[in-house]
């Protein structure tokens, strides 16, 4: 393809050595700066023509050199680079002559990669598995990679990829036999995985490298679903996990590594956000080696369709890290990057891309045609050899005879496979989940309790409550904490903030680590958590809570960046690796958890139906009608309770403090791992009747429905969760109406029948049953909720109160806000037709 080239300058030979050095030195900082516009990198050659450079190139022995380095087979970028000792290492490792890896290694590892291919081509033909073929090149890189890592001091990596060459990777990478894969393909007994289980190239798997030097390096590939780039966050929050766990040195014995598709990687928001992880305080790893397998199509799109810029790499460039680009088919060059890349890491501990561009020898899938939309590259591909025989000639070996060997081994496991009758397990937990499982729910805290003494809230409160001598403690935070200390000494009630900090000490004394984090979450977005502390004078920070006992549990508290889907992500991807620990996200509003909805419905919810994969995530979302407006209202609980099955989640919105106290100790102490969803509150933080004493943080443990006491004989009960009631108890209060009981729903998932039913049944003659919610009709939990009463109530009357079903969660007006809100408290009382 002709292309248009910079000037050259013919340079005349300088007398003077450093003159001549001075000359090399600016023609190779053109080459440094530029070099990688002219690398030689679709394999094809019809996409990524070489460009000319934005400066004039003066000709000679120098820029020939510089050529050599800079512009062959292979390109980086790393002039943005701002730290000079990085890109120094870089040039130094770049400006060298080229190692020749163990090329027969690598051979033998393409024709396993390429074999393995061609035998499900042949034995499923048409069945989807999202063939590696065009870039099996990744099979040897990986290798590489964990090779150097080995070296460096690597034990264990966590690796992500989509689906593209999943199964590859599986067999040839993490040591998956591939009677197992095959067995896949065989699907046999379905009647295991009904409602359940996950298509074969989204499962994840467990396994070994074994380095030469006897070494091994502990394997776990992600499980991961359709959503590209889904599991970026995951794998990285997977890895802060595992690296908190091993403690000093971790950095380096923890690898993580993702593999993205180059359409995905540009064009996924959560890849931006998952960058800019990279080096924040609460989120560092390290260092994530990614890796682009790079077709240069996404499903049916060109380049110039998926893509801005000329390499699906740039949004990477925000970030002061290498990028490198690779031509697929040039194994040795590829090989030499890997090495550099894992040593980068390992060195400077920083993020490194490498851009390895190949093509697909299928469609998007085996069962597409993808000569329909890209006619001439498929026209190449189908007269291009494999990788393994284009290698073989490029190092002048016959591989026949060991391709016909491994051809014979694969199919020898294929007709294995179809001897398989139960679906093979590819992936074993960690022995830190041993003592905890998931399943039915139902008797889960017999003998669970979670309330402590009032010597010992005094004594928690006094040790939450301290900061050092001389700290410069802003005046209301001084006072707030003095409250604190009268609330333990019972001169006041607890407030929301309080009891949650309690919470936290009480179960970091007994060991349990905690982890909260979410925007603007050590202070707490409505000013009531105070978490850490801020010298008003030097900007210092202390944290209470991380100094409570010598022995206590490690206690995190970060701000997070402005993200939901990554942040929460990342999250999860802890709780994986740390169900001892309480991990915590929360919403700055809880309306804004619908920029994570991927997280949450293809792993939270999901994870232990598809993949067996439990975690003790706890989401906390603020929720309550306060009149301002459709984004701070609703953390849209329909949303939760569609998702909500098989005990795969629990769903609760605590009523007062103490009930928040025992719930997220519960959460901590039980040995069942499942999501917590916890809809908190906003205007009730501090409000009296949400305000809880001491007596009621030692009951024995948190309450699913909290009965009503305090009327005889009602005529009308009403049922509610969360602020509304509260409305309801100061309206009746207001009204001295005692015909009209207040039940409480706290935890709305899994339903309470049983303790529900005691509480209706309490008051016999009440005739109507009537549930009340704020949220419009066609939200809140009025869809769940009203079945599963009118199966209780019997012959009574079951009626609802709500707002008119809307297409906004809330009205913008104040005022309209109040009018409505009246509006459902007269109809609640029975003052209007409900």
């Amino acid at each position: 393809m002709a292309t248009k080239t910079a000037p050259r300058i013919a340079s005349a030979p300088s007398a003077a050595p450093e003159n001549r050095a001075a000359e090399r030195e600016q023609v190779f900082d053109i080459f440094r700066r530029w070099g990688y516009l002219q690398s030689w990198l679709d394999p094809l050659g019809q996409y990524l023509p070489p460009e000319p450079f934005p400066v004039a190139v003066p000709e000679g022995e120098f820029a020939a050199e510089a050529r050599s380095y800079y512009s062959s087979t292979f390109g980086i970028e790393f002039a943005h680079i701002v730290n000079s000792e990085q890109r120094q290492w870089l040039q130094e490792k770049i400006e060298q002559p080229t190692p020749r890896p163990d090329q027969a290694h690598v051979l033998s590892q393409l024709i396993r990669a390429d074999i393995f291919e061609q035998v499900i081509q042949s034995r499923y033909l048409g069945t989807k598995r999202f063939s590696l073929e065009g870039l099996t090149v990744l099979i040897p890189f990986l290798d590489q990679v964990l090779a150097t890592g080995s070296a460096t001091g690597v034990s264990k990596a966590i690796i992500a990829m989509s689906h593209r060459g999943r199964l590859n990777v599986m067999t040839n990478t993490i040591g998956r036999s591939a009677t197992e894969i095959f067995a896949k393909f065989e699907d046999v007994d379905p009647r295991s995985t009904l409602g359940g289980g996950d298509v074969k190239y989204h499962v994840g798997a467990t396994g070994e490298y074994h380095a030469a030097d006897g070494s091994a390096i502990a394997l776990h590939l992600a499980s991961n679903p359709s959503h590209l780039e889904a599991v970026n966050p995951v794998v990285m929050g997977r890895s802060r996990a595992k690296q908190i766990r091993m403690g000093e040195g971790a950095l380096n014995k923890v690898l993580p590594i993702i593999i993205h598709g180059d359409a995905a990687f540009a064009g996924q928001g959560i890849t931006a956000e998952s960058l800019n992880m990279a080096s924040l305080a609460g989120y560092n790893i390290g260092g994530t080696v990614h890796v682009i397998v790079n077709n240069l199509l996404g499903f049916t799109a060109l380049p110039e369709e998926s893509n801005s810029s000329r390499f699906s790499t740039d949004i990477a460039k925000r970030l002061p890290i290498p990028i490198f680009h690779v031509n697929a088919e040039d194994p040795d060059a590829v090989m030499r990057i890997a090495a550099i890349a894992t040593e980068y890491r390992q060195r400077f501990h920083s993020d490194v891309v490498v851009d390895l561009i190949g093509y697909r020898r299928y469609g998007h899938n085996e069962a597409d045609d993808p000569t329909v939309t890209q006619p001439r590259r498929y026209a190449l591909i189908k007269e291009r050899k494999p990788l393994y025989q284009l290698y073989a000639e490029q190092i002048g070996v016959d591989p026949t005879d060991e391709a016909k060997a491994i051809q014979s081994e694969f199919f020898d496991e294929q007709k294995a496979a179809t001897q398989v009758e139960r679906k093979p397990r590819l992936a074993q937990l960690p022995d830190y989940w041993s003592t905890y499982h998931g399943g039915d729910l139902s008797d889960a805290d017999e003998q669970l309790t979670t309330g402590i003494s009032a010597e010992r809230v005094l004594e928690l409160s006094r040790l939450l409550n301290r900061y050092p001598d001389g700290f410069h403690i802003h005046p209301k935070v001084q006072k707030l904490y003095e409250q604190r200390i009268e609330m333990a000494e019972g001169k006041r009630a607890f407030d929301y903030g309080s009891a949650e900090l309690l919470a936290y000490a009480s179960l970091l004394t007994e060991g349990t680590p905690v982890r909260l984090t979410g925007q603007d979450s050590q202070r707490g977005t409505f000013n009531q958590r105070h978490s850490v502390l801020v010298d008003t004078e030097t900007e210092v920070r202390y944290t209470p809570l991380a100094h409570l006992t010598e022995s206590q549990g490690s206690f995190e508290v970060h701000n997070s960046l402005l993200s939901e889907a990554a942040a929460l992500g990342f999250e999860y991807g802890y709780s994986r690796d740390y169900p001892e620990a309480l991990v915590l996200w929360e919403a700055q509003f809880g309306d804004f958890v619908n920029g994570a909805q991927i997280i949450i419905d293809q792993f939270i919810a999901s994870g232990e139906a598809k993949w067996g994969l439990l975690s003790g995530l706890v989401l906390l979302l603020p929720h309550g009608y306060d009149g301002q407006g459709p984004e701070h209202s609703s953390a849209r609980m329909e949303r939760f309770l569609q998702l909500a099955a098989h005990d795969n989640l629990v769903i609760a919105q605590p009523s007062n403090a103490s009930q928040y106290f025992h719930l997220l100790r519960r959460q901590a102490r039980r040995a069942w791992r499942k999501p917590l969803i916890v809809f908190t509150p906003k205007s009730m933080l501090r409000h009296p009747d949400a305000a809880s004493t001491i007596a009621e943080l030692g009951k024995p443990r948190f309450e699913n429905v909290l009965p009503d006491n305090d009327v005889v004989n009602p005529r009308r009960l009403l049922v509610c969760s969360g602020k509304i009631g509260h409305n309801l108890r100061v309206e009746r209060e207001k009204r001295k109406d005692t015909s009209v009981g207040i039940v409480f729903v706290e935890q709305l998932y899994p339903w309470p029948e049983e303790e529900l039913q005691a509480a209706l049944d309490q008051h016999p003659d009440a005739q109507e049953i009537v549930w009340v919610q704020e949220e419009p009709a066609n939200m809140g939990a009025l869809f769940y909720v009203m079945p599963l009463l009118r199966r209780m109530v019997g012959d009574r009357a079951l009626l609802s109160v709500k707002r008119s079903a809307s297409a906004s969660p809330a009205t913008g007006s104040a005022k309209a806000h109040e009018l409505e809100e009246k509006t459902l408290i007269d109809l609640a009382f029975g003052a209007l037709r409900s």
